[in-house]
């Protein structure tokens, strides 16, 4: 077996086993703390995938992975995740945490400014990715960086 093969296997073993084991962990929580596991979760990955174009930005770039990349963060992006913080998910249960600030909850019309310019930036990342122009990438990169930014330094606690 191929040792990209063998990779492949591996990471899908271990996706298979961490969905059954959250799948298992979800049916003890209540619907707010879903929705705080879940958000986190599509924002890990959208950074995961920020830190791949990150890689192909500073390294050799593979137009084919940064396309990918930037896909992933725009559907996610565009997914809906506003339908993720439900009235008290500014506060988490058990074994649960959450890094929104409650102001978030009191200031709609800026969640959805805000929304709406990462929406735009991760298009054009996308736009920008899919030219394979990798110096139109570097600059809707920092763009897509700054709106992610924008609603952090307003609405994310600090770790």
């Amino acid at each position: 077996m191929k040792s990209s093969s063998l990779l492949v296997s591996l990471v899908l073993g271990a996706t298979l086993v961490g969905s059954a084991s959250l799948a298992l962990a979800r049916e003890n929580m209540s619907p707010t703390d879903e929705a705080i596991v879940t958000r986190q979760a599509g924002y890990k990955f959208m950074a995961w995938n920020m830190g791949k174009i990150k890689g192909n930005l500073a390294g050799n770039y593979n137009k084919e992975q940064v396309a990918a990349a930037a896909n992933t963060i725009n559907a996610i992006a565009n997914s809906g995740m506003g339908a993720l913080y439900p009235a008290g998910s500014d506060k988490a249960g058990a074994g649960v945490h959450t890094h929104v600030k409650p102001e978030l909850f009191k200031q709609p019309e800026k969640v959805k400014e805000l929304a709406i310019g990462l929406s735009k930036a991760t298009n054009e990342l996308a736009r920008a990715a899919a030219s394979g122009d990798a110096g139109a990438v570097k600059v809707a990169f920092g763009k897509t960086g700054e709106a992610c930014k924008s609603c952090h330094d307003k609405f994310r606690e600090k770790e």
